[in-house]
């Protein structure tokens, strides 16, 4: 039987030999038990969580999920559905699921660092095996070297997080598991905290990699840090799907993104970008301010690239109408 260290500290040799049966592994004959996952699948179906989100996924669905979903699924001989339930195991979602699998993933996504680290040394021992990029793809792109890193966590502050966190361990006391509050704290939080890497990235992406109201693009001279994935609603009034939903989200320099957090800007429904009246007023007054807030260089709608998911009108509204100071 597994141990924890399994899945923390595995050696290259144990992977290979899991591959290796992996490799020889025929499917599940309908109505039959499939047999359990071993440590190098479940450590795989967690690197997968950093890019997708299993809640948006059924059963009936699961053969929609996009990768890597599909190619793990293919590689294990088990459903898509069997790899989107490890991952929910693994951040806490089932409280059936195995205490090996949320605390491992609990650990290693508290330490992205050591997580890259082992990520490499998975796809090592599989390209070893002769499992090339066509059965197991570089979905993080870590295997040339780099590290994992957390994207949008600027907006969980302390006393959100823990408010947040009093109320599903509200949830959590009902259903039966065998774990300490200390531990359901941290599966929870770093479930959460790879939940608003998920939705920065996909944000970042369909905003092409820019700010929206300026149009800057960091990423393209290797500054990304300088761009930010924020919500419209904002994480603490929203709702858990509201939270993960990249049409709540905007991409934005630094300054534009505190000006659309404080109020001082705002988008209407036809994507038009205004400004306060104070805003305004120290653009007329402050030389440097119109350096950034006048138009331009601040657009007069949202720059999104062709193709991307608009803001949701519902998000629009609730900053025009709670945030904005006209």
């Amino acid at each position: 039987m597994a141990t924890l260290s399994d899945y923390l500290d595995p050696t290259v040799g144990a992977l290979r030999r899991q591959y290796r049966e992996l490799k020889t592994r025929l499917p599940a004959p309908p109505g039959k038990r499939q047999v359990p996952f071993v440590p190098a699948e479940t450590l795989l179906c967690l690197a997968a969580s950093f890019v997708v989100d299993h809640s948006r996924f059924g059963s009936t669905t699961a053969t929609r999920a996009p990768e890597p979903i599909q190619s793990l699924a293919r590689l294990f001989q088990r459903p898509p559905s069997s790899v989107l339930a490890k991952m929910a195991n693994l951040d806490g979602s089932r409280s059936h699921g195995a205490t090996w699998d949320k605390l491992a993933g609990a650990t290693l996504r508290q330490d992205v660092s050591r997580f890259s680290v082992l990520y490499r040394t998975l796809l090592t021992a599989a390209r070893t095996e002769g499992i090339g990029q066509d059965a197991l793809p570089d979905f993080l792109n870590l295997e040339n070297g780099g590290e994992l890193d957390l994207l949008g966590q600027e907006e969980l502050s302390i006393s959100i997080v823990e408010a947040v966190l009093d109320e599903q361990l509200k949830t959590w006391r009902k259903q039966p598991n065998d774990l300490s509050r200390e531990d359901t704290e941290r599966i929870l939080l770093q479930a959460t905290r790879v939940g608003q890497h998920r939705f920065a990235s996909e944000v970042l992406a369909n905003c092409g990699h820019r700010c929206v109201f300026c149009g800057f693009a960091p990423p393209s001279f290797g500054a990304s840090r300088m761009l930010l994935a924020s919500h419209i609603k904002p994480w603490r009034d929203s709702s858990p799907r509201e939270r993960l939903d990249k049409r709540n989200g905007l991409a934005a320099c630094p300054t534009h993104d505190v000006a659309f957090d404080t109020g001082l800007l705002t988008v209407n429904g036809e994507l038009r970008i205004h400004r306060s009246s104070r805003l305004v007023r120290g653009v007329a007054d402050d030389p440097v301010a119109r350096l950034y807030f006048a138009q331009p260089p601040l657009r007069r709608t949202l720059l999104l690239p062709e193709g991307a998911e608009q803001p949701l009108q519902q998000y629009l509204h609730w900053h025009q109408y709670r945030i904005y100071t006209a």
